[in-house]
């Protein structure tokens, strides 16, 4: 049994892993118990072949497909026996030796937290965070994120501000470690997300089941970003918008569960709006076929939304803030976390 695996999931990403894993590998080998595993969601691109030929103290893991990122681990992890899971991106650099050992320590001294995060930095723009999951996520009463560093499109420089430990409600995706017990017990990621939010929804069943989520900033890592899908893609919005829908309807309390899924249905036609008036036509229909692909699974939910409040210990998760980000971030014009209330 490994202490850490430190598990990359690949689709067609050769190039990614012959520019990033090099790093991953001798930045992890210095923390004992560590290794590192290519999970490969059934790539045509010679990808396992070059690991096993470039890194061959490198773990493998091979699906017959493509599961996407959520059912992809899922399937993964079933194949690798480890205390922690850390779930890595294969655009993600390490450049500091002993970049888990801060991460460990921190989860070996506090066994109520279910997962961690390091500090996320940009590749794109040095010095500044990352967009993915910057310095530790949260959210608003209405299902829009945020993170410590990254506010909507936002994106502060890292000047030491969020350099402490904090509790949030979700961890990012990119570099997430989380106990392999807590994992399976709430349920691992959610497969139907394909990819997008599925981080989100996880962190938010493990803090409704009463464990913690922290990020450990005295850990760096750096984050390219955008790798697989951009920020414009029409697919990309169609996931965050059907995704976040589904994730409310199965994590919110039932006292709040129709006004909210209420306003937010309101506020996703406003968006659709938004994008049609800049002419980003993709992106209008994307957000209306979320709509329409969340009503359609919203009947196959009910089973799971049982299961997630059956579980739920904590009946109120404080890192979901009770504002509306939108009316903060556009109209008070506080864009940045340390301006939000808190």
């Amino acid at each position: 049994m490994d202490k850490v695996a430190v598990v990359i999931l690949n689709w067609n990403g050769a190039d990614m892993m012959r520019k990033y894993l090099p790093g991953v590998v001798a930045s992890t080998e210095t923390t004992s118990g560590a290794r590192v595993y290519v999970a490969d969601n059934g790539s045509t691109d010679g990808s396992m072949e070059m690991v096993g030929e470039l890194f061959p103290t490198v773990g493998q893991v091979q699906l017959d497909r493509n599961y996407g990122f959520a059912e992809g681990y899922n399937l993964s992890l079933r194949s690798v026996d480890a205390e922690y899971y850390v779930l890595l991106n294969s655009d993600v650099e390490i450049r500091d030796k002993g970049w888990l050992d801060p991460l460990v320590e921190y989860m070996d001294r506090h066994p109520l937290v279910g997962a961690c995060q390091p500090k996320l930095m940009s590749l794109r723009q040095e010095g500044v965070f990352e967009y993915a999951g910057a310095s530790g996520g949260f959210l608003d009463r209405y299902g829009y994120p945020f993170c410590r560093g990254r506010v909507f499109d936002r994106v502060e420089s890292d000047r030491g501000q969020y350099d402490d430990v904090e509790s949030l409600l979700w961890a990012t995706g990119a570099a997430l470690m989380v106990r392999s017990e807590s994992y399976w017990a709430v349920g691992g990621l959610d497969p139907d997300f394909f990819a997008h939010m599925e981080e989100i929804d996880f962190c938010w069943r493990l803090r409704s089941m009463g464990q913690g989520v922290v990020c450990v900033p005295s850990s760096k890592v750096y984050h390219l970003g955008g790798a697989t899908l951009s920020k414009e893609n029409p697919r990309k919005t169609f996931l965050n918008f059907r995704n976040n829908r589904l994730m409310l309807y199965k994590n919110l309390p039932e006292r709040e569960l129709r006004w909210v899924l209420f306003v937010r249905y309101c506020l996703d036609w406003v968006a659709a709006l938004q994008f049609l008036l800049k002419g980003h036509f993709r992106d209008a229909r994307a957000v209306l076929q979320a709509l329409r692909g969340f009503s359609r699974m919203k009947s196959q939910y009910e089973e799971r939304r049982k299961e997630v409040q059956a579980k739920r210990v904590v009946d109120s998760v404080p890192e979901r803030r009770r504002f509306l980000l939108l009316w903060q971030f556009y109209i008070l014009r506080r864009q940045t976390y340390d301006q939000l209330p808190k």
